[in-house]
C-alpha cells in the first residue's frame, strides 16, 4: 500500500529514511529548517515542501538534532493543525522530552510514537533497523506499515518513555565499547601482532559485538592512522551517553564506568574528533 509520508529533518538518518521510502514506492515529502540540506533527499525522488505542506501529511516522520528541535517543530507543526495525522518521533530521547512531545501531538489531535532506532544508514537502506517503539496501541498498529519498511523488527515497548529507555540502554554498551577495546590493544603493545589480525580475532570471539563485525575494517583503517567519518560519530556517541547518565543520575544508578569513558568523549572531541567513527575513540585508547 503506498502511503504519503512527510519527513521533518534530512540529516543523514531523515535522508536514509526518504531514500528507502521512495524505494519502497511510497511518495515522500522533505522539509529541513535548512533548505539546502533536503536536496539529497529531493535527489532521490523526495518533493521538498514548507512547514505547512509537511503538516497535511498523514504520517510525518520526525528525525532532528535534539529535544529542543523536535519540541520546536512539533509545536509549529500543530499550530498549522495536525488533528488525524500520526507523527513518528525517530530521535534518540529522554523519557520525559518523548512524553513531553506525545502530549504536544495527543492535544493537536493527533497519534504519536516514539520509535528510535538501532542501527545507522546503510541499515537503514535496507529497511534493516531495529525499532524501539511506544505508544498506545492504535497509534503503533497505525505506524506499523511504514515502520516495517525501515526495520527489521519493530517491537512495542509500551509507553513513549519506556522506548526512549531502551534506546538509551541499548546505544550505551556501543559507547562504552569503543573505549574497552582501545585499552584491551593497549595490551597488544610491542607483541608484533598485527592490528588487522587482533581485530579478526577479537571480532570473532565473545568479545566481539556486531559493530565491529560490521566496522572491523573501519576500526583497522583507523588504528593505521587514518580516522574515518562515522554514520554514528563520537559527537552523537558523547551525546547519547550524556542522556544516558543524566537519565541515570536521576534514577539514582550507578554508572561509574560510564561516568568515566563520559571524560574520554570530552578529549576526543576537544581534539576535533566528533565526526570520525567511534573507533577513533579505540586508537587514542590504544595510544595510537
Amino acid at each position: 500500500m503506498t502511503i504519503a509520508i512527510g519527513i521533518a529533518g534530512t540529516g543523514r538518518m531523515g535522508t536514509a529514511f526518504a531514500r528507502r521510502l521512495i524505494e519502497a514506492g511510497h511518495k515522500v515529502q522533505v522539509w529541513n529548517r535548512n533548505a539546502a540540506r533536503t536536496a539529497a533527499a529531493v535527489s532521490a525522488g523526495a518533493e521538498a515542501v514548507d512547514l505547512a505542506q509537511l503538516a497535511g501529511c498523514n504520517v510525518i516522520l520526525m528525525s532532528l538534532t535534539d529535544a529542543a528541535a523536535s519540541q520546536s517543530v512539533l509545536r509549529s507543526l500543530a499550530d498549522l493543525g495536525l488533528k488525524g495525522r500520526l507523527v513518528i518521533e525517530m530521535s534518540t530521547l529522554l523519557p520525559d522530552e518523548a512524553e513531553a512531545l506525545a502530549a504536544i501531538a495527543q492535544a493537536a489531535g493527533a497519534d504519536f510514537v516514539h520509535c528510535p532506532v538501532g542501527g545507522t544508514v546503510a541499515p537503514a537502506l535496507k529497511g534493516q533497523l531495529l525499532g524501539m517503539a511506544g505508544g498506545t496501541a492504535a497509534a503503533i498498529d497505525r505506524a506499523k506499515p511504514v515502520l516495517a519498511e525501515l526495520c527489521r523488527r519493530v517491537e512495542h515497548l509500551g509507553t513513549v518513555g519506556a522506548a526512549a529507555r531502551m534506546k538509551l540502554a541499548v546505544n550505551l554498551p556501543l559507547a562504552i565499547y569503543w573505549q574497552t577495546l582501545g585499552e584491551s590493544l593497549a595490551l597488544l603493545r610491542g607483541a608484533g601482532v598485527p592490528e588487522d589480525l587482533a581485530i579478526s580475532l577479537i571480532a570473532d570471539s565473545s568479545a566481539g559485538p556486531t559493530v565491529l563485525k560490521n566496522r572491523a575494517q573501519v576500526a583497522v583503517d583507523t588504528l593505521a592512522g587514518t580516522d574515518q567519518p562515522g554514520t554514528f560519530d563520537i559527537a552523537g556517541l558523547a551525546k547519547d551517553l550524556g542522556l544516558a547518565l543524566k537519565l541515570g543520575e536521576a534514577e539514582g544508578a550507578d554508572m561509574p564506568l560510564s561516568r568515566s569513558v563520559e571524560s574520554r568523549y570530552a578529549a576526543a572531541l576537544s581534539a576535533g574528533l566528533g565526526g570520525f567513527d567511534g573507533a577513533s575513540l579505540t586508537r587514542r585508547a590504544a595510544g595510537k
